[in-house]
C-alpha cells in the first residue's frame, strides 16, 4: 500500500509540473519573439532600417560595405532615434528581388537574390538583434510569385516583407522608363498570406511595408485590409528637399491616423537631409524610418 501511495503521489507531482500538453508547467512552450523582445512591432517600437542590396552601393545604404559593416553603421544611425521615447528596433531591408533593365531568361525584368545571400544578411541582422525585411521589386512578375519564393525565410520570427510598387510593371512597361504601380487587391493577397504564416507558426507580428511616392502607386487604397499578425505600413518614399518631403508625407497620411506609416530618407539624393529629431516631429509620427 505504501508503494502504491508513493506512485500515486509521484504521478500527481508530474501532473502538477507538466501541462496537459506535456509542456513545462502551466506556461506552455515559450513562443518566438522579436529580436529585441516582445511579439508586437507597433506601436511599441521605433523601427529604423537601412535599404539596399550588395550588387551596387547605388541601390542603397545596406549595400555599402559588408553586411557586418552596414549593420554597425545602422546601429549608429538608429541611436539618434532613442530620444523619441520608444525602444528602437533596427532593420535590414534587403532587396530580395531586384528589378533589371533587361528581361532576363524569364522575361520578367527581375532577379532573386540567392538563398545564400539572403541567409548571409539574416545572420548579420541577427548579430545586431535586427529585423530582416525582404523587399520585392518584381518587374513583370507578380508580387505573390516572388513572395512565395521566400517562404522559407518568412517563416522565421525575425523576417518581414516589403513591396515596391514603383517596380511592378504592367505588360509593355519597362523598368526605369515608366513608374509602376499595384492595387489594394494585390497587397491584400500578400497580407493574407503573411497572416496565415504568422498564425500557423505562432510567430510575432510581421511588417508588411508598401513603398509609394505618388497617389496612383496604390490603386483603390481605401480597400486595403488589416490582417491579424501583420502591421501594414505605407512608407512615403521619394527624395527631395525638406519642405517637399514633409508636404508629401502630410498628403499621404492626412485623415489616416489609424494605420501605420513610414518615412524614407536618401543619403545622396535628399537636399539638406532631415535630422532624426526633425523626423520625430512629423505628425503622425512614422513608426518606420528607412535610409537608402
Amino acid at each position: 500500500m505504501a508503494l502504491i501511495a508513493g506512485v500515486v503521489a509521484l504521478g500527481y507531482a508530474l501532473i502538477s509540473t507538466e501541462g496537459s500538453d506535456g509542456s513545462a508547467g502551466d506556461r506552455g512552450p515559450k513562443r518566438p519573439e522579436l529580436p529585441r523582445g516582445g511579439r508586437r512591432i507597433f506601436p511599441g517600437f521605433q523601427v529604423v532600417a537601412f535599404y539596399g542590396a550588395p550588387q551596387d552601393h547605388e541601390l542603397g545604404a545596406l549595400g555599402v560595405g559588408s553586411p557586418r559593416v552596414a549593420g554597425r553603421r545602422l546601429l549608429r544611425q538608429a541611436r539618434a532615434y532613442r530620444r523619441g521615447g520608444r525602444p528602437v528596433l533596427p532593420a535590414f531591408e534587403l532587396i530580395a528581388t531586384v528589378v533589371h533593365a533587361a528581361p532576363g531568361q524569364d522575361g520578367d525584368y527581375s532577379q532573386r537574390q540567392t538563398r545564400r545571400t539572403v541567409a548571409r544578411y539574416l545572420r548579420a541582422a541577427r548579430a545586431r538583434r535586427a529585423l530582416l525585411i525582404l523587399d520585392i521589386q518584381p518587374g513583370r512578375a507578380s508580387f505573390m510569385r516572388e513572395v512565395r519564393a521566400f517562404r522559407h525565410f518568412l517563416e522565421q520570427p525575425d523576417v518581414s516583407l516589403a513591396l515596391d510598387p514603383e517596380w511592378s510593371m504592367a505588360p509593355g512597361q519597362l523598368p526605369g522608363q515608366e513608374i509602376g504601380s499595384t492595387d489594394a487587391a494585390a497587397v491584400n493577397e500578400v497580407s493574407r498570406y503573411l497572416s496565415r504564416i504568422v498564425r500557423k507558426r505562432g510567430l510575432p507580428q510581421k511588417l508588411l511595408v508598401v513603398h509609394r511616392f505618388t497617389g496612383e502607386m496604390i490603386r483603390d487604397e481605401h480597400r486595403l485590409e488589416q490582417h491579424p499578425g501583420v502591421a501594414l505600413t505605407l512608407n512615403v518614399d521619394g527624395f527631395g528637399d525638406r519642405p517637399n518631403k514633409i508636404s508629401k508625407y502630410r498628403e499621404f497620411t492626412r485623415g489616416r491616423r489609424t494605420r501605420y506609416n513610414g518615412f524614407k530618407l536618401f543619403y545622396e539624393e535628399d537636399t539638406n537631409l532631415m535630422r532624426p529629431r526633425d523626423v520625430l516631429r512629423l505628425r503622425p509620427r512614422p513608426g518606420l524610418v528607412v535610409y537608402e
